[in-house]
């Protein structure tokens, strides 16, 4: 299972659940594998589109499109390491993939977790100082400073996932070979961690800050507003991406809650854990929808990033009929070279 499904949950699908219900089962060795697939292609294709919008056009992204910028490169890994994970769901959780594998993807996956979390965290609160403090803070909002902010994010999704990096480790089940935990304490601390930093922690910057941007909007009179106008399409498209992920997210992080009542046995009914084991799997799945979703917000309500597309693919088309220009010029002057030179 990868990194970011909660152990109660995995443990579960491995023991408790065989007990209650194997209809609950089958369905994950057979749909889920296809449609994490899915999710994986159709992610990292749309990814790389966001990405070589935002890095080939001419012009400098401004504080806002960093932050995107990198949140879509933060779902590019995810998407690129799901297909190990659809590979071994085929397989019901045999790992054949290796011991270096087995501690990378879950690595990635985690990582990902926290890093998109906190990229939205620097993008909401870029947005709260574009709007609510326009010219106190207006030395914070450059690029250099952006740029620096996404390094410590990186850093600090690695720094966290570091636990899990030393704990993943291949053990054997029930005659197959599993990418599983090791140490039941540090498995509990990483999900504390994971409650914590990425959940917690993260969405009570992000309410905080978006209450404020939206009071600040109610607030604002007509002439200011139209002023203001590029910051609102980018408003609009943060709060759009910032909804997309609570929706997608938050149902994961709060199954946590009677997952750990569950493993503590305060649930211990049969059909409570099938309850439980069922919502984790699709839980998990609309969260991994999430990496999905992102780069479709931008083509539909980013009002920047399209502008940037047909900027981009102008310059592509110009390109090309200067080039096709070229070439029929070159050719209609060797033309005229070989009439004007005698034959003997």
């Amino acid at each position: 299972m990868p990194a970011n499904i909660s152990y109660m949950l995995e443990e579960q699908s491995k023991t408790n659940i065989h007990n209650c219900s194997y209809e609950s089962v089958y369905w994950t060795y057979t749909f889920v594998p296809a449609y994490v697939m899915s999710i994986s292609v159709l992610g990292i294709a749309l990814n790389i589109f966001v990405l070589m919008v935002f890095i080939l056009h001419k012009k400098p992204c401004t504080v806002a499109e960093i932050y995107l910028t990198n949140l879509a490169a933060a779902d590019l890994v995810l998407v690129s390491f799901l297909p190990f994970w659809a590979v071994s769901a085929w397989n019901k959780h045999e790992w054949i993939f290796g011991r270096a594998l087995c501690k990378m993807v879950n690595v990635g996956i985690l990582m990902n977790v926290y890093c998109s979390i906190y990229f939205l965290v620097l993008v909401s609160i870029d947005r709260y100082l574009a709007l609510v403090h326009p010219l106190s803070h207006e030395t914070m909002r450059r690029p250099k400073f952006a740029k620096i902010g996404c390094v410590l994010v990186w850093f600090l999704g690695f720094l966290l996932s570091i636990p899990k990096l030393i704990n993943r480790e291949l053990a054997p089940h029930e005659n197959i070979t599993t990418c599983s935990e090791n140490n039941t304490t540090i498995l509990l601390v990483n999900e504390l961690m994971v409650s914590v930093f990425a959940f917690f922690i993260p969405i009570f910057i992000i309410t905080f800050s978006t209450l404020k941007i939206l009071k600040t909007l109610r607030g604002r009179s007509k002439e200011r507003a139209k002023t203001k106008k590029t910051d609102h399409k980018a408003t609009i498209l943060v709060l759009a991406v910032l909804l997309a992920f609570l929706i997608c997210w938050v149902p994961f992080h709060l199954l946590k809650i009677p997952a750990l009542l569950s493993h503590v046995g305060i649930l211990t009914g049969c059909s409570s854990k099938t309850i439980l084991y069922i919502c984790g799997q699709i839980f998990t799945y609309l969260g991994f929808f999430n990496s999905v979703l992102n780069p479709i917000l931008y083509v539909i309500v980013g009002k920047n990033f399209q502008k940037k597309f047909k900027e981009l693919f102008g310059q592509w088309d110009r390109k090309q009929t200067s080039t096709i220009s070229f070439n029929s010029a070159s050719t209609k002057l060797s033309r005229s070279i070989k009439s004007q030179i005698p034959l003997t």
